[in-house]
């Protein structure tokens, strides 16, 4: 027993230190009309090695500005500097302020496929409150480019959402959010059932859950697992539906962490 807890022990000992062992860096000013953004590629990349998937991660209003350091603040990128293994490139644009722009990203997105082993059937994207935005707003305008997308407690700015039911798409959103209404959400949702155009489509209200709490999702393998599983080389394209994530799950998500108040979190 004591010698299989060790060999438990060094297994998790080293695939902390394989993630560790990927490079974070700060792109400024690279991408015409785009946007600063922190990058990180995972141990395993190799400039002319197999492709790798792409998450990209879209932060809420509290982080924008001009400060890049603000962007490790909570999400993606500040899960794999704690030990997340998550073997991809992942792109963490900071927002200056205003919206997001559908535009800046994909500029940002062509940008890292010109110059990286991206596989492009496994491009990501996830973001909360003006992330949330973003994501919606970014997948409805590129549906063909992204392969899944989480889009929590935030809403749309598109006129037109039928393009969301082109993309496996799983919105979540507190049922006590004073920052963001749940409205915002239920609107989209709503939208794509009377059109008949929902078979894509997964949400989830979490009672009781406030604006801050949905950013424990960025910590979650279930949240990863998740968007993993989905490629738009798929066909027919299809939404996995045998992942759940419960009040519980995302209660404890965070639990070692406790330093930080997710719920002051935008």
């Amino acid at each position: 027993m004591k010698h299989h807890l060790f060999v438990l022990l060094l297994l998790l000992c080293s695939l902390r230190a394989a993630a560790e062992e990927g490079q974070l860096t700060a792109e400024k000013g690279v991408v015409d009309n785009g946007y600063n953004f922190w990058l990180y590629t995972p141990s395993d990349y190799e400039p002319n090695g197999h492709k790798l998937p792409l998450v990209l991660f879209l932060h809420g209003a509290s982080l924008c500005g001009n400060n890049l350091d603000k962007v490790r603040r909570y999400g993606t990128i500040d899960a794999v500097e704690k030990g997340k293994i998550i073997p991809t490139f992942i792109v963490a644009p900071q927002n200056p302020g205003g919206s997001w722009k559908p535009e800046r990203l994909n500029n940002i997105l062509e940008w890292m496929e010109a110059r990286y082993p991206v596989d492009t059937t496994r491009v990501y994207v996830l973001g909360m409150s003006l992330g949330g935005y973003g994501t919606l707003d970014f997948v409805g305008t590129y549906p063909e480019k992204v392969a899944a997308a989480m889009a929590l407690c935030g809403g749309t700015t598109l006129k037109d959402v039928a393009p969301l039911g082109k993309v496996p798409l799983w919105i979540m959103h507190g049922t006590a959010d004073r920052a963001v209404s749940i409205q915002q959400s239920k609107v989209i949702v709503n939208a794509l059932q009377q059109q008949g155009n929902d078979h894509l489509l997964r949400y989830d209200w979490v009672k009781g859950g406030n604006h801050g709490i949905l950013a424990r999702l960025f910590y979650m393998q279930k949240t990863y697992d998740w968007l993993f599983t989905h490629s738009t080389a798929d066909h027919p394209r299809t939404v996995a539906r045998n992942f759940e994530i419960t009040k519980d799950d995302i209660r404890s998500t965070y639990k070692d962490l406790s330093n930080k108040d997710l719920y002051e979190f935008d």
